[in-house]
């Protein structure tokens, strides 16, 4: 590291647990962000903020005035600019030393799966099962850790699936892809705005501590958040054997 780059992340170093070694880590790093909304916005700033040495960010979105109550990447003068790129500006201003790649598309299929695999840790920020399938399954193919967050109304969650470890559950442990959930739109339910701040920011965490094999992450645990209340409960998550995407890949494996 550079004299600036010391300066810059001077507070993460003077952290024991983190120190220059860890910040080599993040520094080296490359997060896959999927979505540039109400989760994403935190979640990237934090991980621009702390250093992170590529981030991908990836939405094929425009900024609506209705985005600006809590997606805080935007402002009033970028609505109807693609996300990604308003995205950019924020991420940049934060700080101009990382590298943004911002792709305006919805990733599926091979494209997806280039994508994870080309990158350290994954963070889930879309609004969508479909998406979130799709994203699982990519990360469980490649190896890769995905940090899952969620939040509707006054209701968030958030997890990580991380299937280098053994017995480890995934997404779709959770959630099967074969039952039907009836998707809740913020357009139509609603959120409340630092719902969104509060999980994603934990996002950005799960997904430093990760790089830095610092801690114990989320993994095998749903975090839930009622803010009204502002209590957590924590269920536990366990491998589906039966899984058809992470059940029947390890079971390829050991044959």
């Amino acid at each position: 590291m550079n004299d600036n780059q010391l300066l810059r992340y001077s507070r993460h170093i003077l952290l024991d647990q983190i120190g220059i070694e860890g910040q080599q880590k993040i520094l080296a790093a490359h997060a896959l962000v999927i979505g540039a909304g109400g989760l994403g916005s935190p979640a990237a700033l934090y991980l621009a903020g702390a250093g992170i040495g590529k981030l991908t960010i990836v939405d094929d979105d425009e900024v609506d005035l209705t985005n600006l109550q809590r997606q805080i990447l935007h402002t009033t003068e970028r609505v109807g600019q693609n996300k990604v790129d308003s995205a950019k500006i924020s991420l940049h201003a934060i700080n101009p030393e990382i590298e943004i790649v911002a792709l305006k598309e919805r990733l599926q299929g091979e494209r997806l799966q280039a994508l994870v695999h080309s990158a350290t840790v994954v963070l889930d920020c879309s609004d969508n099962f479909k998406t979130r399938h799709a994203v699982n399954s990519a990360c469980v193919t490649a190896g890769v850790p995905l940090v899952s967050g969620a939040a509707i109304s006054f209701d968030g969650q958030l997890s990580v699936f991380d299937t280098r470890t053994k017995d480890a559950p995934c997404y779709a442990c959770l959630f099967s892809p074969d039952q039907e959930f009836e998707e809740a739109q913020c357009s139509t339910m609603g959120v409340f705005a630092p719902l969104v701040g509060i999980i994603g920011t934990m996002q950005a965490a799960e997904a430093l501590k990760l790089v830095m094999g610092l801690g114990q992450s989320a993994a095998g645990r749903l975090l839930l958040l009622d803010a009204l209340a502002m209590e957590w409960n924590t269920i536990g998550i366990s491998k589906n054997s039966d899984c058809p995407v992470c059940g029947s890949l390890h079971s390829k494996l050991q044959h």
